[in-house]
This record gives C-alpha cells, structure tokens and sequence, in this order.
C-alpha cells in the first residue's frame, strides 16, 4: 500500500507536466489497470503508476469538457444568469466572487454555458450574498495570468477552482446618463431571487464572516480571528504576511491539518474519558469508538467552517482514516494510516498536487513519523516537541527552497511556542466564539474578544523573531540534481542515534545551497522583460550586478506587481541585492510595486527622473550619466538634466530612456516617451539609439513610436509589454505594422510571459519565451505577432 500509494501520486504528478493532454480514449485502460494493480504483485508497482496517470488524465478531461469561453465571445457585453457561488470578498474599490452560470446571451442568441467564472463588481452597492441568483452584464476572458519564472501560477489556480473564466460586472451606461440624468441608466445587474436556503453552509459562513468583523472592528487581530474561525484571509495586511513568512508561521492561520487534528485529538481523549465514567455507557459501545466517532463529528464540524475548503477536506480525510482504523478496531501502523490517507485523497482530488499546501502536509507528517516513529516513548514532552520542529525545518528544506526558495530560520523556535498557545488557546476560544456567536451575541462576543486578546503576546514575540536580521534564509531555486542529493542527505541526516555517519547528511544539503545557478559571463548581460500586465518591468544581469527597471503596476493594498512577480523573479534567480532600482517615471503601472522591492530586496540605489515620496534620496536619472558593469555599458540618453531648461512638462516624456550595450548587442529602454521626445532623442542622440532590441515606447501606443523613431532604431526585436486584453486597445495596429515594415520580429509579454535574452560577446540569443517553456495543459493558447 505505501509503495503503490507513492507509485499512484508519482503518475499523477506525471500528467501535471504535459502541455497537451492525450486523448480521451487512454482513460478505458483505468479499469483493468486497476484490477491488474491489485491482483499482479510482480509488476505493481508500474500498474499503480499508469493508473494514477490515467486518473488524473480522466478528472483534467472531465474538467476541461466543461466548456469555457470561445475566443470570439472576449471583452463583448453577455448577459450572464446564476447563482453566487462563493463568500465574496470585498477590497477597497470591488467585490469579488464565483459565480456559477446556466445561462449566457449575446443579444438574443443563447451561447454555450462557460460554467463557473470569476466576477469582479466594482464600486458596487448592493448587497452580495451567496446563494443568491442574479442577472449581470458582464465582460468575460478566458482564464489569464502572469507568466514569470519563479511566480504564482494564477491560470493553474483558476483551473484547480474549477474556474473557465473570469470578468467583471458592467454596469450599462445610457445617453440619458451620459447627459447627467442617472435615475434613467439601466444598471446592468438584477437580483432575481433572494435564496437563503440555496447554499445553507456558505451562506451561514457569510453571516458569522460579518458577525466577526462587527465584533472585532478594527482590532489589530481581526484577519487571524477570522482566518481561524471561517478560513478566509483576504484581510491580511502585507506586513502581517511579512511576519508569518519570516517566522515560518503561516500554517498557523491556515484551517488544515494542525488544527482540525488537535481538534480532533482533543475531543477523542475528552470523550473517551466522559464516557468510561459510565459502565452502562461503556458496556453498550466501548469508549474508543465513540471517542473516534465524536473525534470525527468535531473535526468535521471545523472543516464546515471552513466551507470544506481543499486544505480543510484532505485533513478530514486522514482524520477519517485514523478514526476508521480505531472503530474497526485495526492496529494500523502510523505509515500505513498517511498512505491510505494519501491515496483517499488523491482519489477524491487529483489536482491536489498542484497546490503546494499538499505537499507540505503530506511531507511535514511523513517527516516526523520518519525521524520520531522510535522516540514517542521519551518521557520529556517538551523534549519531544521541541525535536518535531527541528525535525521538521530540517527534513522539509529541500521542499521549501524548491516551492519558495525561502525557509525561516527561527521557524524551530517561533513554532515551538506559538503553536501550543494557539492550538490550546486561541483556537478553542474562536471555535467558541464562532459557535455561539449565532445564538448569544453577548457569549460569542465575549469569546471572541478574548480569542483576539490571546493572539497580543505571540504576535509581540513573532514580531521581534521577524525582525531579526537572519530571520529568513532566502537563495535561488536549487537545480534538480542538488535536491535529489537533498532529499537523501536529510533522510540519512535524521536517522536515530548510533547510524555512524550521520553528518554526511549536511554534507549532502550543501549543493543545494552552494552550487549556484548559471549567470552571465564578464562582457555579457542576460535581459528579461517580466509579465506584469498592463505595466512595465525589465532585469538586467551582469556577471556581478543587477538593474530593476520599473516594477510594474499596483492594482489594490493587497496587490502589486512588485512583491507578485518582481521580488519572485529575484528570488528565483538568487538576487539578493539589486544595485540599481530605476524608476522611469511617476505612472503608476511602472512604480506600483516599488515599495515591496525596496522593502523585500537590499536595494543601493534608486534612479529616478522625477522626486518621489517613496524613494526620497533617490538619485537623478538623467544625461549624461553612464557606466560600466562588468565589461557592459550603460548610458542614460534621456531626459536632459532639469536644470537644463530642455525637459518637458509632461510625465511620460520625463520618462529615464537607458540603453545597455556589449561587444555582441544592445537593448534600449525607453519607458512612456512620447514623440516630442522622440524627436529630442533624434536631434541629439541618433547615433546612440540604434538597438537590436526594443521594449516599445508607451507600450505601443498611438503617442509614441513615430516611424523616424521606429527606422532610426530598426530592432531585431520589439517587444510590447502590456496587458492581456488591456482596456487601451494596445499594441495599437499602426504602430505594429511600423515595426513590422522594419523587419522586427514582435512579441508581446501577454502572450510570451516573460521574455529573455542572453546578449554575449558574439551576438544575441533567441529568446526564451517563458508561457511556451512552461506551458501546462491548463493555459489559454496563445498567438505571437
């Protein structure tokens, strides 16, 4: 069972890396292969892998068979019917929700049902509840996200969701509005049931969800209260984060395992104890049992809570096994339990694995009943926990520097005391809070309030081990070879005492941290033009130095292009310091996520051609300053100095141009100039301007890229940042055919991802364009220019 288990989940894994599916046909083979897998012991274990494959590959082909949005139907107003499907979460300008469809329009013909999208309401005054069944006119894409090495696959979460498109709500506008009478607009959305009873569970979750937040108004704990009462942790501020991913306490606020099984734990012993006080009670069914059938009722009635969340329903599942084995009365052995626990998961949800909070249960449990399965004998309860953590910081850091190329390095002490007073503490007064909060305003107040009380001294002492400065080691993404080392050094480094050698075991981490990923050459630099959307974001490397230009835009105080791409990016490469952050201009799609790199990454100099209030001392980015790195030029063509009198008044044509040059090639970044400042370049820098390749000034719009402009440069290669389906029409068609009439090869980061170069001394690369070099079988297909 243990073997085969691992067997079945290493064929479903299997599947998660193609980019294209097989044919549905393969899935007939499931069945028999099932049957052989249990009665052909010889070759088991490969029958359980091609079952897992072929699984997995049936529930991805159910899945997507679910329809989805047709290209053709893209950014047109629909008139789309269903049901909230989820607890909304509200932002500062919009709420967001699921919404499952039964019926879409276009005018009057009746399209194909996409299934579950994802709305966006902004600005919205109504009240949205879920269960509820409305009428909107929406704007719908297929499902789309940055592409970036090292960042979040937004379009595999979407798909894990069940989600086939997102959107938002369009509230219609009229002539008579436009003329200023707003009582006769058609709102574009209608309410046409009101279903209290549609989804019971997550329409009581949305209640006790806004009782918490009446309760707890503005404490500074509220979005742990909440995140441990109903699961929900939209409220989480970017330095509350911080802290938890300093610490390596995130799991803390997350209702998955370590919670619903103390829960569970407890509740077993309490009624084991309750119930053996009766000799009638016992007699009639032993204590056990009914211990592990309340255990089950409790961890079950915690999961609801949640909304039987995904973390929340694998976690009811071992659970459940655990408590099945007690009522059959089965001495089943510990890494027996996590196998079948393993496999029921699968089972019931193969795309699991996608999610890195999978492979962090499984693999933190597997660890410690590894390292432990000899030592629960010891008398020392304090001893032992404090063994579990650094049993488990030391055995999960191959997993957590491939997931998140970080690990905290007091997360052994910071564990070691917050999760007992959480778990005996804080944990039991929310429940309570949240469970009597319905019926008794004052009791659920009451508990509630204490419940936020508790979380002071541990935040006050996670807060300190946060800002330590070795709180948290963060390197690149270590190379695959250096982990499988890894994964057998710390195995061999937790075996019990009296295995000789076990210090090999360290010997054998080190790879993964020492061996460092390739990087550019002296003369040569690697430039990557980053997918941040409707924005604008480029790194150049060097042997020994790096360059941010501009970071991308800031959609809301819970996300920016910043910390969700750029610091990323940085990570995934090793980047620890960045020597030069330069700010083009003040546009917001271009500076929206400096603070988090200037907060996340040791950054020595800000460059900016404009004052700004979130880099103060930041130096002036103007002619003629230029340089040297490592054997490659860089030169500031523009704008001229302010003291100059030259500099036009308007912010894009302020905008820093750099131009970065080898023996081999040269790239120039140009920002948001528009054509006046072409002109100036033109006058006064044309014999600097010729690049092979071009990021397209003002992100190909009508303002910019002049054709004098356009042939004076005469790139190899122009490459357009924007946004997927961006609301500005951009590239606009006039500017790609100048382009296109000088020969450029275009490619566009909404379609390409992240796009990279290699420029050596002999010349530049091909580019490597990251949404085909990570294609999976869940992205949208793509058409380059």
């Amino acid at each position: 069972m243990r073997s085969g288990s691992l067997a079945f989940l290493a064929g479903i894994f299997a599947l998660q890396q193609f980019a294209e599916l097989p044919d549905w046909g393969w899935c007939a083979l499931l069945i028999p292969l099932s049957v052989l897998a249990w009665s052909w012991p010889a070759v088991r274990m490969p029958l359980w892998f091609t079952c897992g494959f072929f699984w997995a590959l049936l529930r991805a082909q159910l899945l997507l068979a679910q329809g989805g949005l047709a290209p053709e139907y893209e950014g047109v107003d629909l008139i789309a019917e269903g049901t909230i499907a989820s607890l909304p979460s509200q932002s500062e300008h919009d709420v967001r929700f699921l919404f499952d469809v039964d019926s879409l329009r276009l005018n009057d013909n009746v399209l194909p049902i996409p299934g579950r999208v994802r709305l966006s309401w902004r600005n919205s005054s109504a009240e949205v509840r879920v269960g509820d069944r409305w009428r909107f006119t929406v704007r719908l894409k297929r499902p789309s996200g940055y592409m970036n090495p090292g960042g979040f696959d937004y379009e595999g979460w979407l798909y894990q969701q069940g989600v086939r498109a997102t959107g938002y709500v369009r509230v219609a506008r009229t002539n008579a509005e436009a003329d200023g009478d707003e009582s006769a607009a058609s709102p574009g959305y209608e309410l046409l049931e009101s279903a209290p009873f549609a989804r019971p569970l997550d329409r009581w979750r949305q209640g006790l969800s806004e009782k918490i937040s009446q309760t707890l108004f503005e404490q500074p704990h509220q979005a742990i209260i909440a995140a441990l009462a109903i699961g929900v942790t939209q409220d989480f501020s970017e330095a509350q984060w911080d802290v938890l991913n300093r610490t390596g306490t995130t799991h803390m606020i997350s209702i998955s395992g370590l919670h619903i099984g103390f829960i569970a734990g407890v509740m077993f012993f309490l009624t084991r104890r309750v119930w053996a006080w009766s000799s009638q009670a016992a007699l009639w069914w032993p204590a056990p049992k009914a211990a592990a059938v309340v255990a089950l009722l409790a961890a079950a009635v915690y999961a609801a809570l949640a909304g039987f969340s995904v973390p929340t329903q694998r976690s009811l599942v071992m659970v459940g096994v655990v408590m099945a084995a007690i009522i059959a009365q089965r001495r089943i052995p510990a890494s027996r339990v996590l196998a079948l626990s393993l496999l029921a998961v699968l089972l019931l949800d193969p795309l699991a694995v996608l999610q890195a909070g999978f492979w962090l249960s499984f693999g933190a449990v597997g660890v410690i009943l590894f390292a432990m399965h000899a030592r629960w004998g010891e008398p020392n309860w304090w001893w032992k926990w404090g063994r579990v953590q650094w049993v488990v910081a030391i055995g999960m850091l191959p997993l957590m520097l491939v997931l998140f190329q970080r690990t905290s390095m007091v997360a052994p002490l910071t564990n070691l005391v917050a999760v007992p007073w959480f778990n005996s503490v804080t944990v039991p007064l929310t429940l309570a809070g949240a469970l009597t909060l319905p019926v008794s305003q004052s009791a659920g107040e009451f508990f509630l309030d204490w419940a936020q009380l508790s979380v002071v001294p541990v935040w006050w002492f996670l807060e300190l081990a946060a800002d330590t400065p070795w709180a948290q080691w963060t390197q690149h993404v270590p190379q695959t070879w250096t982990v499988m080392v890894g994964c057998i050094g710390t195995l061999w480094l937790l075996l019990p005492r009296g295995v000789p050698a076990r210090w090999l075991g360290a010997v054998a981490l080190a790879p993964m941290i020492l061996v460092s990923p390739p990087a550019p050459q002296p003369g040569e630099f690697w430039f990557t033009l980053l997918d941040v959307g409707q924005g604008l974001s480029a790194v150049v490397r060097t042997a020994n130095h790096v360059l941010v230009y501009d970071t991308g835009p800031k959609f809301s105080e819970h996300f920016n292009t910043g910390e969700a791409v750029v610091v990323p990016y940085l990570r995934y490469l090793g980047v620890r310091d960045v020597d030069i952050l330069m700010l083009s201009h003040s546009d917001s799609d271009h500076i929206g996520g400096a603070r988090s790199v200037l907060r996340q990454t040791k950054v020595a100099e800000v460059a900016s051609s404009v004052p700004l209030e979130l880099a103060p001392g930041a130096t002036a980015c103007s002619t003629p300053r230029a340089w040297q790195w490592d054997g490659v030029d860089f030169t500031v063509l523009y704008p001229p100095p302010v003291e100059s009198g030259l500099r036009r008044k308007k912010d894009n044509d302020v905008s820093c141009v750099l131009r970065v040059s080898n023996a081999g090639g040269s790239v120039l970044l140009p920002g948001d100039i528009e054509i006046p400042s072409e002109k100036f370049l033109l006058a006064n820098a044309a014999a600097q301007l010729r690049a092979d390749i071009l990021v397209v000034p003002h992100h190909g719009s009508m303002t910019s890229s002049s054709a004098e402009f356009v042939n004076s440069i005469a790139p190899h290669y122009a490459l357009f940042p924007v946004g997927y389906r961006n609301r500005f029409g951009f590239p606009k068609a006039k500017v790609v055919q100048r382009y296109r009439d000088v020969d450029a090869r275009m490619l566009d980061s909404a379609n390409a991802g992240a796009i990279s170069f290699q420029i050596g001394v002999d010349g530049v690369s091909a580019p490597v364009l990251f949404r085909t070099a990570a294609r999976r079988y869940w992205h949208i297909a793509t058409v380059q220019r």
